[in-house]
């Protein structure tokens, strides 16, 4: 295959910890550099998928607080030397909670603080691709997608997964906070968006507007 027929991101997903959580290392393949998405825990794992993508990693980033998703990002950020970037900073009190949380569920989480917190508008790089960051409270308040237009992809972490939305029931959580940012937010990016959710599978928002129990055309009429 040419460089030309590359696409500009790749992505590999490796799922962590108990949860089964969707770890993504994206990477810009003209640059082959790249940034974890959500590294949770299982840090050998992802050494090992940094050494089989060939990927030099030049970032962290976090869709929200919560431990499965962002347990093991400081140990990682130190470890490798590179900044994290993300939640948005309504998350600050879940961060702060992660060594209880972790011991809570007999995983190791680490409190860690951002380089950059992010906001709805903000922008961040991975080598020469750039992801628009959308805000979407409702699993927390703090919760931020990361979206490439130019590839029609989506990282959308505990926001909404294959036939079903994230959980509201956490503190500051809120279902129609979560609905809105779905419907609003989300399905306007266009129903050829291909997303990665924080569990399971990978769908596309076109898909889930036909079929999703919770959010689907059919299930808000």
């Amino acid at each position: 295959m040419s460089d030309t027929a590359k696409p500009p991101l790749q992505a590999a997903i490796v799922p962590v910890t108990a949860f089964q959580q969707n770890c993504s290392l994206i990477w810009c393949t003209k640059t082959m550099r790249g940034a974890f998405v959500d590294p949770g825990g299982d840090l050998p794992r992802l050494r090992q998928a940094l050494e089989k993508t060939g990927v030099t990693l030049e970032k962290i980033l976090v869709t929200h607080g919560h431990m499965d998703h962002c347990g093991q990002a400081g140990v990682l950020a130190k470890e490798m030397g590179v900044p994290i970037e993300g939640p948005h900073e309504a998350d600050r009190f879940w961060i702060a909670g992660l060594a209880e949380a972790g011991a809570r569920y007999g995983m190791e989480g680490e409190v860690f603080e951002p380089d950059r917190w992010l906001v709805d508008g903000d922008t961040v790089t991975v080598g020469e691709v750039t992801l628009n960051v959308i805000h979407c409270p409702g699993h927390t308040p703090g919760h931020v997608v990361f979206h490439s237009p130019e590839c029609h992809f989506a990282i959308v972490g505990d926001v909404l997964f294959q036939g079903s939305i994230g959980r509201t029931d956490f503190p500051q959580g809120n279902h129609q906070d979560l609905i809105d940012s779905i419907t609003k937010k989300l399905w306007p990016l266009g129903n050829d968006v291909t997303f990665v959710p924080g569990h399971g599978p990978t769908s596309t928002f076109g898909m889930e507007r036909k079929t999703n129990a919770y959010v689907s055309d059919y299930a808000l009429a």
